[in-house]
C-alpha cells in the first residue's frame, strides 16, 4: 500500500488541517513528518474551532491512528497543552496517538536561543515563530540533540543538563538583554515530559513498514508550505525542515517508491507571515479586504498575514518540486465581491520576462506580470454542489487548472469541514 502526501504549496497557512480532517475517513493512519509547534492546523466542525500544533489532524476521528514521525520536533510543554485541550473534548488520544522515538525534543533553552538569535539580528530578522524550532534542528544536524527515545533511558536528565548548559553559554554569546528564569521553565518542562511518557513511543519506520505490508492506508501530513522549505524555499526566510515531498520520505522512513498520491493545497490568493520577499503582495484596500474577509491571522503566532494576488509562477514551481497529482483550492469564498481578479503568470526579472521561479525574488529584481480575470459577487459559503457555483468562479478554477496542468479536485468555500466541494 502506498503512502499519500498532503502538502502546502505556498508560504504555509493554506488550510492543511481542515483538508486532513476531511480526508481522514479514507485513511487508517495520519502521520506528521516534519516541523513542530510552529505549525498551526485549524479545524472547524460542530460549531467549534480547534488548533493543532504538533498532533496530527486526524486525532478527532475515532478509528484513525495518529503518528508523530521522526522528522518532527516536539516541545513537551506545548504538546501537553494540546493534550489538555483534547481532554476537554473527551478525546481518547492514548489509544490512537503514537510518537516516534527518533523525534527530537525542543528544550526550554532552545526557545531562549531562538529569541536571543532573532533579537541579535535587528532589522535582518527572518520572522521566526520563536518556538525553538531552528535551534532544535541545528542540534539535530550537529548531533547533539535529545530525542524522545532518550526519555526511556536512565541518563536522559544528564544528557539534558549537558545540552542546556551549552545553550546558556551560547545565549550569553549573543549579548542581548534576555530575561528568563530557567529553573521555572525546567519545572514546567519536566512535568510535561512525564505527561509525554504516558503515551506510546514506537520505532515509527518499522511500524509504518508493517502497516504498509498489512495494506493499511496512510496519509502523510506536512506542516508549513513548500516555499518555506529549507532547500527550495525563499532562503533565508524559510523554516528549518524539508516541507516538500522529499521530507516525507526522510521524516517517516518511507522509501520514495512507496509514495502514492500527492495532494497539493493552495489558497485562491497568496499570503505570507513574517519577513521575506512576496512579489504579489498588496498594500492597498484590496489586500486589506482579503485579510479581513479571510481572517488572515496566524493560528500559532496571531500575527497578521500579508496578502496578495495568486502567484502562479511560485505555485507551478511548488507543483513541480513536489510531483503533485491532485490540487485542492482553499478560500475561494474570500475573493467574492472583487470586480476583477489578477493572477501573476510571469515575472520581469532583471529586464527579461521569465515564467520560472528564479534564485532571488527580492523586490529590486522582480516585477510581477498579471493576467486579469472577471470576478464574481455571489456568496459561496452556503453552496454545496458544483452546479451552484457561479460561472466566473468556475472559469477561475478552470483557468488555474489549465495553467498548472494538474486537476483541481476539491474547492473549499468556508472553514467548516462541510464547506468543501468535490469536483
Amino acid at each position: 500500500m502506498a503512502v499519500d502526501l498532503l502538502l502546502g504549496l505556498q508560504w504555509g497557512d493554506e488550510g492543511k488541517g481542515k483538508i486532513v480532517d476531511v480526508l481522514t475517513s479514507k485513511y487508517d493512519i495520519i502521520a506528521r513528518f516534519q516541523g513542530g509547534p510552529n505549525a498551526g492546523h485549524t479545524l472547524e466542525f460542530d460549531g467549534q474551532k480547534h488548533v493543532l500544533h504538533t498532533i496530527p489532524s486526524g486525532i478527532f476521528h475515532d478509528d484513525t491512528i495518529n503518528l508523530v514521525g521522526n522528522g518532527v520536533v516536539i516541545d513537551p510543554v506545548i504538546f501537553k497543552k494540546e493534550l489538555d485541550n483534547l481532554d476537554k473534548h473527551s478525546i481518547d488520544y492514548k489509544s490512537k496517538l503514537l510518537i516516534s522515538r527518533k523525534a527530537h525534543l525542543i528544550l526550554p533553552t532552545h526557545r531562549l536561543l531562538d529569541a536571543a538569535s532573532e533579537a541579535s539580528k535587528g532589522k535582518a530578522k527572518i520572522g521566526s515563530t520563536l518556538k525553538g524550532i531552528g535551534p532544535t534542528y541545528m542540534d539535530k544536524t550537529g548531533r547533539n540533540g535529545l530525542r524522545v527515545g532518550d526519555l526511556e533511558m536512565e541518563n536522559w536528565m544528564d544528557k539534558y543538563r549537558t545540552l542546556a548548559d551549552k545553550h546558556e553559554k551560547m545565549i550569553d554569546f549573543y549579548n542581548v538583554d534576555l530575561q528568563y528564569d530557567l529553573e521555572e521553565l525546567e519545572k514546567e518542562f519536566c512535568k510535561a515530559v512525564e505527561s509525554l511518557k504516558e503515551l506510546s513511543f514506537i520505532d515509527s519506520e518499522e511500524y509504518l513498514h508493517q502497516a504498509m505490508k498489512q495494506g493499511k492506508s496512510i496519509l502523510a501530513e506536512g506542516a508549513q508550505g513548500s516555499l518555506l522549505d529549507i532547500d527550495f524555499g525563499t532562503y533565508p526566510f524559510v523554516t528549518s525542515s524539508n516541507t516538500t515531498a522529499a521530507g516525507a520520505c526522510t521524516g517517516l522512513g518511507v522509501a520514495p517508491r512507496h509514495i502514492g498520491e500527492a495532494f497539493g493545497i493552495f489558497k485562491a490568493y497568496t499570503t505570507r507571515v513574517g519577513s521575506g520577499p512576496f512579489p504579489t503582495e498588496l498594500f492597498d484596500e484590496v489586500g486589506e479586504t482579503m485579510g479581513k474577509v479571510g481572517n488572515e491571522f496566524g493560528a500559532t503566532t496571531g500575527r497578521k498575514r500579508r496578502c496578495g494576488w495568486l502567484d502562479l509562477v511560485a505555485l507551478k514551481y511548488a507543483v513541480q518540486v513536489n510531483g503533485i497529482t491532485q490540487l485542492i483550492m482553499m478560500k475561494g469564498d474570500v475573493l467574492s465581491g472583487f470586480e476583477t481578479l489578477k493572477v501573476c503568470t510571469a515575472y520581469k526579472y532583471k529586464g527579461d520576462e521569465i515564467s520560472h521561479l528564479p534564485y532571488n525574488i527580492e523586490p529590486e529584481n522582480i516585477e510581477p506580470v498579471y493576467t486579469e480575470l472577471k470576478g464574481w459577487k455571489e456568496d459561496l459559503t452556503k453552496m454545496t454542489d458544483p452546479s451552484a457555483l457561479p460561472k466566473e468562479f468556475m472559469d477561475y478554477v478552470d483557468y488555474l487548472e489549465k495553467e498548472l496542468e494538474v486537476p483541481i479536485k476539491m474547492v473549499s468555500v468556508g472553514p467548516d469541514r462541510t464547506q468543501t466541494i468535490n469536483r
